[in-house]
């Protein structure tokens, strides 16, 4: 029997410690390929490249696993590996580790969990993971059991059409990890500020920053799991239909 092939990306960039670790994880489970930004990619969600070309490079050209940096985003990349490297569709798609959490209304900004969702799109088995440490020294090996189980049982049992995993991963040693928790996303958001400054000629720029504003927190949902040490595993759809509310819009109308 042939062995699975594993796309394995992110959004930090091909040289970041969390891919690194994910492609070492990985490496026992099939034949990995790597296609991944060849810089930071953070919060650029769903975003695909249609006003430059695209550039890839192969790297580590004397060690396996096959490796290409991309110059655009981490759904670029799914893209042109499914389309022009593999030319064919993996057996799994792995997106991480990424330095900081995903969890809750982050998967909408995220580039990691974007990577995941146009694999879902493509009906490709896929994970994003992220720790929750942006540190550049933040320690992957901890979890790297829960990782490797996630990804095996994904390979094992598959995932539904259209479905992806969200998973997030607590800051904690080893023997403080609980466990995994399926759930779902918290109901959350960002309360952005724009701190106002003037470069050295006068002229005004802006700096983006938040509060992180959670609205609930029972034990159902992927912020209690992380809070109480255990790893959340989120099941994700690209639908974002409302599909209970249609009936309501249905009442409505339209000829007043």
């Amino acid at each position: 029997m042939t062995k699975p092939v594993i796309l394995v990306t992110n959004d930090d960039g091909i040289m970041a410690p969390g891919i690194r670790n994910l492609i070492h994880f990985m490496m026992p489970l099939g034949e990995v390929v790597v296609v991944a930004p060849d810089k930071p990619q953070s919060g650029t969600g769903h975003a695909v490249t249609t006003s430059n070309p695209l550039r890839l490079e192969r790297i580590l050209k004397d060690y396996p696993p096959l490796e290409y940096s991309c110059s655009g985003t981490p759904v670029d990349c799914v893209k042109i590996a499914v389309n022009k490297i593999l030319k064919r569709k993996p057996d799994l798609i792995v997106s991480g580790i990424n330095h900081g959490s995903n969890s809750s209304i982050n998967v909408i900004y995220s580039g990691t969990m974007s990577a995941a969702i146009e694999g879902a799109m493509e009906n490709i088995p896929s994970i994003g993971f992220s720790l929750l440490d942006f540190s550049f020294d933040a320690d992957f090996v901890s979890a790297k059991k829960y990782v490797i189980s996630i990804a095996k049982n994904v390979l094992k049992h598959g995932l539904p059409k259209g479905t992806c995993l969200n998973v997030n991963i607590p800051a904690v040693k080893e023997n403080e990890l609980k466990g995994v928790k399926v759930c779902r996303q918290a109901r959350a958001n960002w309360e952005e500020n724009f701190d106002h400054r003037q470069d050295p000629s006068g002229k005004d720029y802006y700096w983006l920053t938040g509060e992180f504003k959670l609205h609930e927190n029972n034990n159902e949902t992927d912020e209690w799991a992380l809070s109480k040490n255990y790893i959340s595993v989120v099941p994700v759809q690209f639908d974002f239909t409302a599909h209970k509310v249609i009936p309501e819009i249905k009442s409505w109308n339209f000829n007043a």
